[in-house]
């Protein structure tokens, strides 16, 4: 398997005379909806709008302003989740098609392959318009969860949900991947790994700091000075959360004198809160709360399997909260085991325990953890991948317009 990596110096390519057009494609475009919406938001806040002019598409648009241009489309509610939506772009077939034209876009950026991801590309390929995607989300891992009440469907529809990978990424120009775990996975489903490139996640370290650690704040929600064991994501079935209850069980069977925060909402929180009666749920927090949860608490605890990357573990790792995660997914690429955190088998919630215990009982170790995640972290940079971003942007426009030449003459 070849993945390319990112090279920090980058050789320049040539500049285009006018502004560089991208259409930019996605289902959902909200501002911290998610962590595919927080690493888009990251570029989308940067791009350069002397060098760049962009035109968005998508179902769900964030209620804050942006100030590029976006076209809306009609969604549908995506069944078991009703807080995501999918847009339906052959309801307005002919007047994307006609914006398009008008628009002119040297490079389609498309973030789902989803029924607006598929518009997008074939019009890109009809086109001749390179196309890059950034692998946000893994899917084919959301399938046991969702369809755990009928099992006889879930090898069928992991099946075609590969399919669709092979028949889109295969297609993209330039796919960034976030770890390669996930490029070893998406090539054991038959996706072909020959524009694949390694493009993590960056992390305001001056946001997620130990520095923000405010053990009183925690005090007035807990009433108590144990230490604390935080779960922070969205409360979904796919972030493996009949774990999470089994380990939270097993704590409260041990009498293990901990808090349990839970910081997120989602289609599940219901069902949490009644599974977990002596938790603390904090709901959905603003960033500068959830700084301040994440340096407050000692342990970091990570069921999901699901992660294309995992931002929670990379936000928790920086505000010097030690990772207990899944051995799974993305967010297992992200952990040094023993160094940084500690992995875990992701069904076995007493293997959590042991590890979660450990920690407890060992404060050097946990110091020292907490140091090695904080040297990690500080090389995570957004403005590197946003060059990085930028400059594939502007080689991809300029291939096309070499291609369109030589076609021409």
């Amino acid at each position: 398997m070849q993945v390319k990596s990112i090279q920090k110096n980058q050789p320049e390519v040539i500049k285009k005379k006018s502004k560089i057009k991208v259409a930019f494609f996605s289902d959902i475009l909200v501002r911290d909806f998610d962590g595919a919406n927080k690493t888009m938001f990251q570029l989308i806040d940067r791009i350069p709008e002397s060098e760049y002019n962009y035109l968005f598409f998508c179902g769900m648009s964030s209620k804050n302003k942006m100030r590029h241009l976006i076209r809306e489309i009609p969604t549908m509610t995506i069944p078991y989740n009703h807080t995501y939506k999918l847009a339906l772009p052959h309801f307005r077939k002919a007047e994307l098609i006609t914006v398009l034209s008008m628009f002119q876009p040297d490079v389609i950026h498309i973030a789902t392959p989803s029924s607006l991801g598929f518009f997008a590309l074939n019009y890109a390929k009809k086109q001749g318009i390179p196309v890059l995607s950034i692998y946000h989300t893994h899917f084919i891992s959301y399938i046991k969860y969702y369809l755990k009440n009928l099992p006889f469907l879930i090898n069928f529809t992991e099946a075609v949900i590969a399919r669709t990978y092979r028949k889109f990424y295969n297609k993209c120009d330039l796919t960034y991947i976030p770890t390669h775990q996930i490029a070893k996975e998406l090539e054991a489903y038959g996706v072909s790994t020959q524009n694949f490139k390694l493009w993590q996640r960056g992390i305001n370290t001056s946001l997620f700091s130990p520095d923000k650690r405010d053990r009183a704040f925690i005090k007035r929600l807990t009433h108590n000075d144990y230490p604390s064991i935080l779960f922070a994501s969205r409360l979904v079935w796919e972030k493996n959360l009949e774990t999470l209850f089994a380990i939270y069980d097993r704590v409260q069977v041990l009498g293990l004198k901990v808090n349990f925060l839970v910081a997120g909402n989602g289609v599940a929180e219901e069902d949490a809160r009644a599974r977990m009666k002596d938790a603390f749920f904090c709901g959905f927090l603003p960033h500068e709360t959830l700084a301040k949860v994440y340096a407050s608490s000692d342990i970091f605890l990570f069921t999901s399997v699901s992660e294309s990357y995992g931002n929670v573990v990379i936000e928790a790792m920086a505000s010097g909260c030690v990772p207990v995660i899944a051995r799974g997914g993305g967010s297992q690429a992200l952990v040094d085991d023993g160094i940084t955190g500690f992995l875990c088998n992701p069904d076995e919630p007493d293997d959590y325990i042991e590890k979660i215990k450990k920690l407890l009982d060992n404060y050097p170790l946990r110091k020292k953890m907490q140091f090695e995640g904080l040297e990690f972290t500080s090389t995570l940079d957004w403005e590197s991948l946003a060059k990085v971003y930028f400059n594939d942007i502007k080689y991809l426009a300029h291939y096309s317009e070499s291609l369109q030449k030589v076609a021409a003459i």
